[in-house]
């Protein structure tokens, strides 16, 4: 297993079901910004008029993931399926793994007393029985598709090899695990892409995957 999930973001309403269903399955305040998964905006004037454009995003579940390199305790660390999970027993809030991360993809849970991020609903749901997050499930416009990189026949490679897509920040080497798909509508795709963004096909972006897994897959622990 190698969980990942794809956003077909020109179809998000911003319309905040995806956090809510989130913050419900995960026991995190409501209302609390930025904490596991959130909607990111940008706006621009072209030619005069606004253009707004709605980012999903998320822990980036990375390959070769910063956050874990910098920890000192062991708290954050790399587990079975290619999640990033914090283990709050051992975190010391030292928070060097926040200043890690390019992604801005943790917080402080004020209850745990611990550094804590999305966990691609692995301890709630997938560990449970069900095939997906509970942000895919309550999405009302499909933005999110979780699946398995290994499985080439599953619906989320299959999805990757239909469509060119792009990751935030790569220049950082981090081979993050959110998967931007470009827009089908042109105008939207030139409008809601920055010009020095690199788009991938499934083929060129596998053999990235295929060596950060190589590289840290021994360091996966069992579940």
């Amino acid at each position: 297993m190698n969980y990942a999930i794809a956003f077909d973001y020109q179809n998000c309403i911003n319309c905040k079901a995806c956090e809510v269903a989130c913050k419900e399955q995960n026991n995190v305040q409501l209302g609390a910004d930025k904490q596991r998964i959130w909607v990111g905006q940008t706006e621009q004037m072209i030619l005069d008029r606004l253009y707004v454009n709605f980012y999903p995003s998320q822990c980036n579940h990375c390959l070769d993931a910063p956050c874990v390199e910098v920890c000192p305790t062991g708290a954050s660390h790399f587990v079975d399926g290619g999640l990033v999970f914090v283990d709050h027993k051992k975190c010391i809030l030292c928070k060097g793994c926040m200043e890690a991360c390019p992604y801005d993809a943790r917080f402080v849970d004020d209850e745990k007393l611990a550094v804590d991020k999305c966990t691609f609903c692995y301890d709630t749901r997938i560990s449970k029985g069900y095939d997906t997050t509970a942000c895919q499930a309550t999405c009302p416009t499909k933005v999110r598709l979780f699946g398995d990189l290994d499985d080439e026949n599953g619906e989320l490679v299959q999805l990757l090899k239909k469509r060119k897509f792009f990751v935030l920040k790569e220049n950082e080497g981090t081979v993050p695990k959110l998967f931007y798909l470009v827009p089908q509508n042109e105008k939207y795709a030139e409008d809601s892409i920055g010009h020095n963004t690199r788009l991938h096909t499934w083929d060129d972006f596998k053999p990235v995957i295929e060596a950060a897994k190589a590289k840290r897959s021994k360091q996966w622990k069992k579940l």
